[in-house]
């Protein structure tokens, strides 16, 4: 996996298709704020402890802002792609969250999937969120130059598509700062160390924040 350590230039995110209804307004200040996060290894924390990971690193920093009523889940799996996404958002809506990070895609372009499929995917659980008053962040993501040039783009283009067509807020690059930078990552090259998690969860914060 070293010839992946370059390609971490950009990553991945999401959308929706039928159903338009804007989800009720949440308040910084309301308790009971749930955030089900969405992800892969890179939000699973592979490789680091838990605690450091930056969902784990996003509740300590809405702690630190007396925003303790706002509670994250992390539903994110090791090795998971965008098939996964529509049947764990549907398990996880007995827990009623109120936002959804999904931050999925990455493992479908290291595996060269079709990005017509993954479109399908992430739009499919986009509407689901959408049709439970559930707001979505997309997170994107990017894969590396090395599986040639209208490949890297239209994977890259398929969050950007969604984000644009279901209007909603999104990350455009989930390791902003954090890609190529080997004092950020692990010895693959790939996966964020305690630092990167730092970083990552900054910009999480600052989108989740906007929607409060």
């Amino acid at each position: 996996m070293k010839h992946f350590s370059l390609f971490f230039s950009g990553f991945f995110l999401l959308a929706a298709l039928l159903w338009t209804g804007a989800a009720p307004a949440l308040s910084a200040t309301d308790n009971g704020i749930k955030i089900l996060i969405l992800g892969d290894s890179l939000s699973a924390g592979l490789g680091v402890d838990p605690d450091h990971a930056y969902p784990a690193l996003v509740q300590e920093m809405l702690n630190k802002k007396g925003l303790q009523g706002i509670r994250i889940t992390n539903g994110s799996i090791s090795g998971s792609t965008s098939a996964s996404a529509l049947s764990r958002l549907k398990w996880f809506l007995k827990a009623k969250p109120n936002i959804l990070v999904l931050a999925l895609g990455a493992n479908d372009g290291l595996r060269g999937l079709s990005t017509s499929e993954m479109t399908r995917n992430l739009e499919a659980t986009i509407v689901l969120a959408k049709q439970n008053n559930i707001r979505v962040i997309l997170a994107g993501m990017e894969i590396p130059p090395n599986y040639g040039p209208e490949y890297a783009r239209a994977f890259r283009e398929v969050f950007s598509f969604l984000a644009d067509k279901h209007k909603i807020p999104f990350i455009p690059f989930l390791l902003k700062d954090v890609a190529g930078r080997p004092s950020l990552n692990q010895a693959d090259g790939i996966h964020p160390n305690r630092d990167g998690h730092k970083i990552i969860a900054a910009t999480v914060l600052g989108c989740i924040l906007e929607q409060l």
